[in-house]
Order: structure tokens, then C-alpha cells, then sequence
């Protein structure tokens, strides 16, 4: 078989390469003795035919992955061979290509091959900490109660994913709502008064001439304006494909106001858990802090972490490395540093990341109890302002008779 693999050398620089081995397993140790510590590693394209065939079907959703690592655990747990579960788990799923990949982990692991090993096999599905964690509970014997702790994670995940999403859909709803209401009225209900004011010489004020402006803009010259729109959306995308352009948006987005602080805190909660879960399973301290980077978005968020991996490498304290790091709150490294000092680690990410889940959730419910007075209130002066542009040429009319 044929990897292509991303690693970090003994001098902390990032190398790219390709490499044959029997297993993955073999891919892994053959890394490790020439001293690379590995970042990511996949098969090469001209690997197993019936696994490029799957990956280019309908995608899998986060709720087939959870339902499935669910049913895993429980049947998992009552005693039922792995091989077998996955058979019987296959045959519940409307998702076809999750069943497609369930049968093809299933021919791997009655090959012999490790659960993990089989499902690293599939990387969109199945991303490096949860076959990492696979992993540590296949070599510590608890592999039920690790499959429950993944789900439940995902299951959170999910659930704030979800509630992040709905602080944003609102205002969302209201800016679309508030745009069709201003294109209504400069596309339709002003052309309809402009003939009536400049028939009875009536003086047109300045913010209804600003109004006048922008509706014949609007009228006449909308495909400009759309051309526009649509550059100015390619432009933004092209700038995003960048890393520095990437690196700007990723900037700003956390410095956001209201929404940032939200963002910011669900980029910590996230890595946090992952750090938790990792460490207290079993996987070593690198490995750990690797896998909490590769689960932000943000690549500021991910360089910190990577950064971070790198000062432990040099020997030092995961608190030690978080100095300077101001995209981490104090109270984080404190806390941390007290469970370094204690040995207490694994209990302290714990409730650091239940701490933190907290204040997501608290974060959530401030930015919408927040954005919707503002909204409200954006959206009254925007149309009460077309509005009021209407209506004093009327007024100046009534009055000079």
C-alpha cells in the first residue's frame, strides 16, 4: 500500500511525502524510526478501488457517525465480536454510503486488521482522534466505554454546532428580510411617487434625493449592480482560498463584536475536550495536543496549538507553553499548571472543558438575547428612513397650499 504522509522532522519544520507499507500500522513505524513525528497520513489515490468508489458518493452526516458509534458501543459492550456488529449495524442504515464503508471495515477487520486501523481507512468519516482514541481503548481494553465517550462528545458538539447556528440564523433572517423590504420600496413604491413630486414642483429634500439616486440605480443599472455582487462574492471566496486572505478572515471573525467572543469561546471549548478526552484515554501528550489543533477551524487557533506542541517537544509544561498565548485566558493556564503540579491533568481538562462548555452556552444566549434589540433597531432606522425620505416631499406639498 501507498501513503502520502505530512510529518515534523527532529528541527520542528513540517515535510511532505510518500511511502510504501503493508498496513498503516507499518506506515506509522516507519516514520517513527527515521525520528518524523507524524501529522497526517492517508492512502495514496491509487489505492483500493472500492474505497475511492465510496468517498465519491453522498457525503455522511455527524448524526449517521453518532448513531452509529452508539449502536457499536452497546452491541460492543453486550459481548458482540466487532466484525459482527458492524454487519448487524450495516443493515439498519438508510445511509447508503455509510453502509458501503461499514461493509468495507467490516471485510478488514475479519482480515485481521484493528478497528482503528480499518477505520482510518476512511478520514472524511472518521477523523484522526476518533481512531486515535479507537485506538487507546483497543490496547487498554475499553473500548465500549470509549466508543460511549466519543458519542457523547460528538452528541455535544453537535448540540452547540446546532445552537451556534441559531444564534446566526436569526439575524441572518432579518438582514434578507430587511433588504427585500428596502428593494420593494426604492423598486416599486418610489417610482410610483417620483412622476407626482416632479409634476407639482414640489422641493425635493436631500435624503430623498439620496433615495431618488439609489432607486434609479436600482431600476436602471441592476445587472450592473448584481455583476458587482457577484464579483465582489467570487473576490471574497478567491481571497479566503489564500492563506493570507484566510488568516484575515480568521482574524477578524473572532474580533467580531458579540459574535467573536462567541466563536473565540466555542474554538477553545473544542480543543479543550478533545485535550481532555485524548490524554485521559491513553494517547500521548503530543499526539493529544496535535489532535486538538486538527479540530479548529480557525488557523490562529491551530497555529497556537501547534506552537504549543512544539515547546513540549523542547521539554517544557503544557502552562509553560500557553504563555504569551492571548488567545487563551488566564484562568486556563492556571488551571492547567495547578494539574501539571498535582498529576492530576486528566481531571482538571475535564473540568476545564465542562467549564467551558459552560460559558459557550452562556455565550450563546447573551449574543442572541443581544442581536435582536440591535436588529430590530438597525432595521427600523434603515426603513424609517426610506420612509421618512417619501414622505417629507409630501409634507413640503400639503404645507405650500
Amino acid at each position: 500500500m501507498q501513503f502520502t504522509y505530512t510529518a515534523r522532522n527532529t528541527t520542528g519544520q513540517n515535510q511532505s511525502g510518500e511511502l510504501v507499507a503493508d498496513s498503516r500500522d507499518d506506515a506509522v513505524v516507519k516514520l517513527r524510526q527515521e525520528g518524523l513525528y507524524l501529522l497526517s497520513l492517508e492512502e495514496a489515490e491509487n489505492g483500493s478501488k472500492e474505497k475511492n468508489s465510496i468517498s465519491t458518493k453522498s457525503r455522511v452526516s455527524r448524526k449517521d457517525i453518532i448513531y452509529f458509534t452508539n449502536q457499536l458501543a452497546i452491541m460492543v459492550d453486550a459481548g458482540v465480536p466487532v466484525a459482527t456488529a458492524l454487519e448487524g449495524i450495516s443493515k439498519q442504515l438508510e445511509n447508503q454510503t455509510l453502509r458501503d464503508i461499514l461493509i468495507q471495515i467490516q471485510k478488514n477487520v475479519e482480515a485481521g486488521s484493528d478497528l482503528s486501523s480499518a477505520l482510518a481507512e476512511f478520514p472524511r468519516c472518521f477523523d484522526m482522534t476518533f481512531v486515535n482514541l479507537v485506538k487507546a481503548s483497543e490496547a487498554s481494553g475499553t473500548m465500549p466505554q470509549m466508543l460511549n465517550r466519543i458519542a457523547t462528545q460528538a452528541e455535544e458538539e453537535q448540540e452547540t454546532i446546532q445552537q451556534v447556528k441559531g444564534a446566526l440564523v436569526y439575524p441572518a433572517i432579518m438582514f434578507v428580510m430587511c433588504i427585500g423590504v428596502c428593494i420593494f420600496l426604492l423598486t416599486y413604491v418610489f417610482p410610483k411617487l417620483m412622476p407626482m413630486f416632479a409634476a407639482r414642483g414640489a422641493a425635493v429634500p436631500a435624503p430623498t434625493k439620496a433615495m431618488i439616486f439609489v432607486s434609479t440605480m436600482i431600476t436602471s443599472y441592476w445587472y450592473l449592480i448584481l455583476l458587482s455582487l457577484v464579483i465582489f462574492v467570487a473576490g471574497l471566496f478567491y481571497i479566503r482560498s489564500q492563506a493570507w486572505g484566510k488568516s484575515a478572515f480568521d482574524w477578524l471573525i473572532i474580533r467580531l463584536p458579540i459574535f467573536g467572543t462567541m466563536l473565540k469561546k466555542l474554538a477553545i471549548s473544542r480543543s479543550i475536550r478533545t485535550l481532555a478526552t485524548t490524554i485521559n484515554a491513553g494517547v500521548p501528550m503530543l499526539e493529544a495536543i496535535q489532535l486538538s489543533a486538527g479540530v479548529n477551524d480557525n488557523i490562529h487557533f491551530k497555529q497556537s496549538w501547534e506552537d504549543i506542541s512544539e515547546q513540549v517537544t523542547t521539554g517544557k509544561q503544557i502552562h509553560e507553553a500557553l504563555e504569551g498565548k492571548t488567545l487563551f485566558p488566564a484562568t486556563m493556564q492556571q488551571m492547567i499548571a495547578s494539574g501539571e503540579s498535582t498529576g492530576r491533568l486528566g481531571m482538571v481538562l475535564n473540568k476545564l472543558s465542562d467549564y467551558f462548555d459552560r460559558d459557550v452556552k452562556v455565550a450563546i444566549k447573551s449574543a442572541t438575547t443581544l442581536i435582536e434589540p440591535i436588529m430590530v433597531v438597525c432595521m427600523g432606522s434603515i426603513i424609517g428612513f426610506i420612509a421618512l425620505s417619501m414622505l417629507l416631499p409630501i409634507f413640503t406639498l400639503s404645507t405650500s397650499h
